[in-house]
C-alpha cells in the first residue's frame, strides 16, 4: 500500500471514531516524520478508542469494596508456625526439580528510568550494590549465573523494557558482555503504550505535530507484550512452564526461589496459574497493596481502596489483621499468560489516572505545558490477574507466600528517605550480617542492633544463607568494615 493510500485509510478510520484531528498537521511534516506518525497510528487500536473514551473519560470507574472482604490466607515464612505448618523441604524439592528440568524462567519489568534518583538512564543500570555499587542488572545476572551452577540448567531471562529505554538497555548488556550470561538466554522486548486522552473531550492528545502523546501501559501490559513480542513462543519452544516475575528496583529479590516455585506448582490449594509473595506491613498506613480474600478469591486491594479502619484492625496478639503487603513478586504459568493475552474473557481491566500531559494546542499547534491535570492515562496492573485464577470457595486458587523483608525487599524508589539507596544499603548489609552470623561469624553491631559497617554478599558466593556453610569465612567482622564476599 502506498503512503497516500495508507494515510487515506487511517484517516477514514480516525474520522469514524472522532479522532481525525491526529492528522491535522500531517501535510506540514517532513517525509520521515510523516511515516513515523503513520506507523504510530497504525499501532493504535483505533476502533477501540470510543469504548475507552466512554468508560474512562466520560465515566470514572469506581472500585467498590465488598462488605465481606477478608484477609488473604498465606503460607508463613516460618514453616513451623503454629498458625499454619507446612513442609518447606517438600516444596523446595519440587521447585528445584523444575529448575533442573529447565521449566522456569526469570522475568523482570524494567521499563523505568532512574530520573527520580538523579540518574539519567535505565533504572536497571543504577549502581545498587551496598559496597560494590554494581548495577541492578548485574546483581540479577549474578543470581542467574549461580542458579545455572547450582542446578545445571540455565534459567532464561526475559527483560521488558520501554520504548524510552529499550536501546540503552540492550547496549548496556552488550557493553558488559551480558555480565557473563549466554546472550541466547537473555531476551529483550519493549512494553506497549497507550494514547493519552484529553480529560474533557476524550480526544487523543498530540505531543507534537507528528507524534501522539502516549504513556506506558503499566506492568499489566507485560501480558500483551510477552504474547506479541515473540517471548511467549520462545518460552514454549524452550519448554518453560513458569515465569518468575519481579520488578527492577529491588536488588535483594530472589530472581528464582525454589521454595516459592514449588509452592506455586505443587501446593494442594494452588491452581498453579499465578502466585504471589507478601511481606507483613510495617505499620497500618504503609502504602502497599494488601492481599485480601474477595468472594473466595485472592486479590490485591490498593491501599487507597481499603478503609483505614480495616487497615488498622488488629488480632488478639496485636498484629495487623490485614497484614499481607504486596511486594510485586509473582510466579505466573506460561499457559495462564497465554490465556490472559489471547482470550478476551480474561483481558485485564484498565486503571484511570489523571495527569499533566505536555501536548500541543490542536488549533494553533503551539506547545502546552499544563499546570493542572489535562489528560487521562490508562494502564493495566498485573495483579488484577489474581482474581482470574481458577478456584475460590475452598477450591484451588491463587496462593500467597510470606517472605522476610530483610531477606527479599530492599527497593530503591526514592532519592532519599523511605525506599532509598541508603535504606537499601542498610537492608543489604543487615541480610549479609544475618547470613554470616548463621555461619558462625561474629559481626559487630551497635547499641541500636544494626551492623557497624557495610556488607555485601554476591549471589555467586551465596544464593542463600545455607550456601555459606563450609566456606572459608572471617571469624569476626569489626566495626567500620566495608566488605564484599
Amino acid at each position: 500500500m502506498s503512503e497516500s493510500a495508507d494515510r487515506a485509510s487511517i484517516h477514514r478510520r480516525l474520522e469514524a471514531v472522532g479522532q481525525g484531528h491526529l492528522l491535522k498537521y500531517y501535510d506540514l511534516l517532513p517525509p520521515g516524520e510523516k511515516q513515523t506518525l503513520l506507523s504510530q497510528l497504525a499501532g493504535l487500536d483505533i476502533e477501540g478508542l470510543p469504548a475507552l473514551v466512554r468508560d474512562y473519560v466520560q465515566n470514572k470507574p469506581a472500585f467498590v469494596l465488598p462488605a465481606d472482604v477478608q484477609p488473604a490466607d498465606y503460607y508463613p515464612f516460618n514453616a513451623d508456625s503454629a498458625a499454619r505448618k507446612w513442609d518447606k523441604a517438600r516444596f523446595r524439592k519440587a521447585g528445584e526439580d523444575l529448575l533442573r528440568a529447565g521449566k522456569v524462567a526469570a522475568f523482570v519489568v524494567a521499563g523505568g528510568q532512574g530520573s527520580r534518583l538523579g540518574y539519567e538512564g535505565p533504572k536497571g543500570c543504577y549502581p545498587a550494590g551496598a559496597v560494590t555499587e554494581r548495577p541492578l542488572f548485574e546483581m540479577f545476572a549474578d543470581q542467574l549465573l549461580a542458579v545455572k551452577r547450582k542446578y545445571g540448567r540455565a534459567a532464561p531471562w526475559y527483560i521488558m523494557t520501554s520504548p524510552l529505554n529499550h536501546s540503552a538497555t540492550v547496549a548496556f548488556f552488550e557493553q558488559h558482555a551480558y555480565f557473563g550470561l549466554d546472550p541466547k538466554d537473555v531476551k529483550f522486548f519493549p512494553q506497549g503504550v497507550m494514547p493519552s486522552l484529553d480529560i474533557k473531550t476524550g480526544k487523543v492528545l498530540l505531543a507534537a505535530k507528528g507524534e501522539i502523546a502516549t504513556n506506558p501501559d503499566g506492568h499489566g501490559g507485560a501480558i500483551k507484550a510477552i504474547c506479541v513480542s515473540g517471548a511467549l513462543a520462545d518460552m514454549k519452544q524452550r519448554g518453560v512452564e513458569h515465569l518468575s516475575y519481579f520488578q527492577v528496583d529491588n536488588p535483594t529479590v530472589k530472581v528464582v526461589d525454589p521454595v516459592f516455585i514449588g509452592l506455586h506448582a505443587a501446593a494442594p490449594d494452588s491452581s498453579a496459574q499465578m502466585s504471589s509473595k507478601m511481606t507483613p506491613k510495617a505499620y497500618p498506613e504503609e502504602k502497599v497493596g494488601i492481599f485480601c480474600k474477595i468472594n473466595g478469591k485472592t486479590e490485591v486491594v490498593e491501599y487507597s481502596d481499603l478503609p483505614m479502619d480495616l487497615q488498622r484492625q488488629t488480632l488478639p496478639d496485636g498484629s495487623l489483621r490485614f497484614i499481607a503487603g504486596s511486594i510485586a513478586i509473582h510466579i505466573i504459568s506460561v499457559a495462564f499468560i497465554e490465556k490472559l493475552g489471547t482470550d478476551p474473557a480474561f483481558s485485564l481491566p484498565y486503571h484511570r489516572a489523571e495527569k499533566k500531559v505536555p501536548c500541543i494546542d490542536i488549533e494553533t499547534g503551539e506547545p502546552i505545558n499544563p499546570t493542572t491535570n489535562n489528560g487521562v492515562k490508562l494502564e493495566r496492573f498485573v495483579f488484577d490477574a489474581l482474581g482470574m485464577c481458577e478456584g475460590g470457595n475452598g477450591k484451588k486458587g491463587s496462593i500467597v507466600y510470606e517472605t522476610d523483608r530483610v531477606e527479599e525487599f530492599a527497593p530503591i524508589k526514592n532519592a532519599e528517605g523511605v525506599d532509598s539507596p541508603q535504606t537499601s544499603r542498610e537492608l543489604q548489609t543487615e541480610r549479609a550480617a544475618r547470613w554470616l552470623e548463621r555461619a558462625g561469624v561474629k559481626v559487630a553491631r551497635g547499641a541500636d542492633g544494626k551492623p557497624q559497617g557495610v556488607l555485601e554478599i554476591r549471589a555467586t558466593t551465596a544464593l542463600e544463607a545455607e550456601d555459606l556453610m563450609g566456606q572459608k569465612l572471617p571469624t569476626e567482622i569489626a566495626a567500620g568494615t566495608s566488605m564484599v564476599l
